[in-house]
């Protein structure tokens, strides 16, 4: 009887911690675990020649904070998350002059976001089902 008690006490044991460790990830934990890195621009790979200072990038920080990089200029504004909702602004961008146009689309698109998918390796930015950006952690 001993014996049966303990296995129900572990299968009891085994269920409580699969339930637990199914639960849904924060996802604003994730966001501002790293700095995202853009690998895609409306569904297109990047011509690097259009961000003459390097890839754009984002930070999520506390208090709906964001921060980043264009591709020329630097930028802190502010982003809501709401369920699966998120709206980006880019808030005040320094103003250098910068060759070719990847800056102003990126901001510009960084606009529309209206949602997002998020995955370990992969950041989503979306405008209802049409995929606008895509990023990646930084590489450290």
């Amino acid at each position: 009887m001993s014996v049966l008690k303990t296995v129900s006490i572990g299968l009891i044991f085994l269920l409580f911690i699969n339930c637990t460790g199914t639960k849904e990830i924060n996802p604003l934990n994730h966001l501002k675990s790293t700095s995202w890195a853009l690998s895609s621009l409306m569904g297109q790979g990047l011509d690097l020649n259009q961000f003459s200072g390097g890839l754009p990038m984002l930070n999520f920080l506390d208090d709906g904070k964001l921060a980043g990089f264009s591709g020329c200029n630097n930028f802190s504004g502010n982003f809501l998350l709401e369920s699966s909702g998120l709206l980006l602004d880019p808030g005040a961008i320094t103003k250098k002059i910068c060759p070719g146009r990847g800056e102003q689309d990126f901001i510009a698109v960084m606009k529309k976001v209206k949602n997002f998918k998020i995955s370990k390796d992969k950041l989503i930015l979306l405008d209802g089902d049409t995929e606008l950006m895509s990023f990646v952690p930084k590489k450290q």
